[in-house]
C-alpha cells in the first residue's frame, strides 16, 4: 500500500474524528444548562449522529476499513449500546469487489511455488466469494478431493494496520461510543490482536486444527480438514464443506431440525469456552451450513480467542451466582473480573439488572429463543440508556469477544427459533471449568 494511500485513509478519518468530536464539545457546552433528561437525549442524538458519519465514512473506504469497522461493530453489539447506534454500526458488510482471477493465479502460483494446473486438477474462476481480507475460490485436488482456497489480497497488511490506527484515534478521542478510554483502549488492543492473527493463514490452519480435535466430541458439528501443502501465510486450502445457508434452512428445516442446530451451536460454544478454553469468536450465520437432519458446519476460523483456565474459572462461578440470584457475589465477581469498577449503587443496579436479562434465558427448562417467553432484546433496549450513565460498569478486554460471540450465537439461536435447556448446557460447563481450576 503506498504512503499517499495509507496517508490519505488516514486524513479521512481523522476528518471525521474531528467533527465528531466537535459535536460532542458542543453537547457538553449545550447540556450545562439542559436538565439531566434533557442531557441524556442529547447525548444519545450526538452519538448515534457520530455512529453514522463514521459508518458513511468507512462505507466509502471499503477494504480494510471497512473490516475493522465491522470487527468493532460486532464488539459495539455486546456492549448494549443503543439499537440506532448498534445498527448505523451494522450497516457495515464485509463485501468486497472480486479480485480478477489472473491476479489470484499469480499470488497463488507465487505462494505454492508452482503453476495452478499441476497444485489443483480444476479451479474455478468465478470466487465462492469476496471479502474485505481475502478471496475464496472452489477447487480440485490431483486425488480429486473437494477444497476451498482463500488468497489474502494484496497490500491488506498495510491498510488494516492504518484503518485502524485512524480508527483507533476516532473513537478512543470522538466519544462516539461514549466510554472511558481505558475499556477503549482495551477493546481496540483485543481487536488489532485477532486481526493480526486473520492475516496469518499458518494461524488460521493452526485454529482449524486445534478446533476439530476440541469439538470432536459434539455430535453433528463439522469442521474442514486443512492441506498442509497447500497452505502459506497467505493461501489457506481445506476442505470444501457442503450445507443451507441459514435462510434457506429456517424455511426447510423442521422444527426438530432447527432445535438440533440450535443444542448443537449453543453447546459448541459453551464446551470451547469453558472446557476447552479456546473460543471460535466469529458467530455471524454465514459461517454456518445446515443440512436437513439439524447437523451443522462450521467455517472461517481467523478470528480465535484463547483464555487462561483461572481467569475462566472465575467467570463460571461469576456466572453460577447470577443463575442462582446471588447479588452480592455475583458483583464482587464481576468487580475481580474488571467488568465493575465502582461501588455506586446506579452502577450496581445497572450492572445486577443486565446481568438478569442476560441470565434469563438458562432459567428455564425448555426456553425458546424468540419466543413469547424471551425478552431479552426487548429488556436491553430499556436498560441501554443507563448504560451510558455510568462508566464503571464496563466490558474488560477478556470479556470483549466472550459477548461478541455470546451475542452471536444468540441471534443464532433466535434466528432458528430453537427450543433447549440452556441452564443444564451451561451449568454442567460451569462446574467442569471451576473444577478444573481447582484441580479436581
Amino acid at each position: 500500500m503506498a504512503k499517499k494511500g495509507r496517508f490519505s485513509r488516514i486524513a479521512r478519518i481523522t476528518g471525521v474524528s474531528g467533527k465528531v468530536g466537535g459535536s460532542w464539545l458542543g453537547q457538553k457546552v449545550k447540556g450545562a444548562f439542559q436538565s439531566a433528561k434533557e442531557r441524556a437525549k442529547g447525548e444519545r442524538e450526538t452519538q448515534i449522529r457520530g455512529a453514522r458519519e463514521v459508518v458513511k465514512t468507512m462505507g466509502a473506504l471499503k477494504g480494510a476499513a471497512m473490516k475493522v469497522g465491522q470487527s468493532l461493530a460486532q464488539v459495539a453489539e455486546s456492549m448494549d449500546l443503543p439499537d440506532e447506534v448498534s445498527g448505523a454500526l451494522r450497516e457495515l458488510n464485509d463485501k468486497a469487489e472480486p479480485v480478477p482471477f489472473s491476479i489470484i493465479q499469480e499470488d497463488v502460483e507465487r505462494e505454492l511455488e508452482a503453476p495452478l494446473d499441476e497444485l489443483f486438477s480444476w479451479v474455478d474462476p468465478e470466487p465462492l466469494g469476496t471479502a474485505s481480507l481475502a478471496q475464496a475460490h472452489a477447487a480440485r485436488l490431483p486425488d480429486g478431493t473437494e477444497v476451498v482456497f482463500k488468497v489474502l489480497h494484496r497490500g491488506i497488511e498495510d491498510a488494516v494496520a492504518a484503518d485502524l490506527f485512524a480508527l483507533r484515534s476516532m473513537f478512543v478521542t470522538g466519544r462516539m461510543l461514549n466510554r472511558s478510554k481505558a475499556e477503549l483502549v482495551d477493546i481496540f488492543d483485543e481487536i488489532q490482536d485477532r486481526l493480526a492473527e486473520e492475516l496469518d493463514y499458518y494461524q488460521e490452519a493452526a485454529n482449524i486444527e486445534e478446533l476439530r480435535g476440541v469439538l470432536a466430541g459434539i455430535d453433528g458439528l463439522e469442521l474442514p480438514k486443512t492441506h498442509p501443502r497447500y497452505c502459506t501465510e497467505r493461501v489457506l486450502t481445506m476442505d470444501r464443506l457442503y450445507g443451507m445457508p441459514m435462510e434457506e434452512f429456517r424455511k426447510v428445516g423442521s422444527k426438530e431440525a432447527r432445535d438440533r442446530a440450535g443444542n448443537i451451536i449453543g453447546s459448541a460454544f459453551h464446551h470451547m469456552l469453558f472446557e476447552a478454553r479456546v473460543l471460535h469468536a466469529d458467530p455471524h450465520e454465514g459461517n454456518y451450513l445446515f443440512r436437513e437432519d439439524g447437523s451443522v458446519a462450521l467455517l472461517d476460523f481467523g478470528c480465535v480467542k484463547r483464555f487462561d483456565e483461572f481467569w475462566i474459572a472465575d467467570y463460571a462461578q461469576l456466572a453460577q451466582d447470577a443463575f442462582a440470584g446471588k447479588r452480592k457475589e455475583t458483583l464482587d465477581g464481576l468487580r475481580a473480573i474488571g467488568g465493575l469498577t465502582s461501588h455506586d449503587k446506579g452502577a450496581e443496579d445497572l450492572a445486577w439488572d443486565l446481568i438478569e436479562v442476560m441470565c434469563a434465558p438458562f432459567k428455564g427448562e425448555n426456553v425458546t429463543l424468540g419466543g413469547p417467553e424471551d425478552h431479552v432484546l426487548e429488556d436491553l433496549k430499556t436498560l441501554a440508556p443507563r448504560y451510558l450513565r455510568y462508566k464503571s460498569v464496563r466490558v474488560p478486554k477478556e470479556m470483549v469477544y466472550i459477548h461478541r460471540t455470546l451475542t452471536g450465537v444468540y441471534s443464532l439461536g433466535r434466528r432458528l427459533s430453537a427450543t433447549g435447556d440452556w441452564g443444564a448446557v451451561a451449568t454442567g460447563a460451569h462446574k467442569r471449568a471451576i473444577a478444573t481450576a481447582r484441580g479436581r
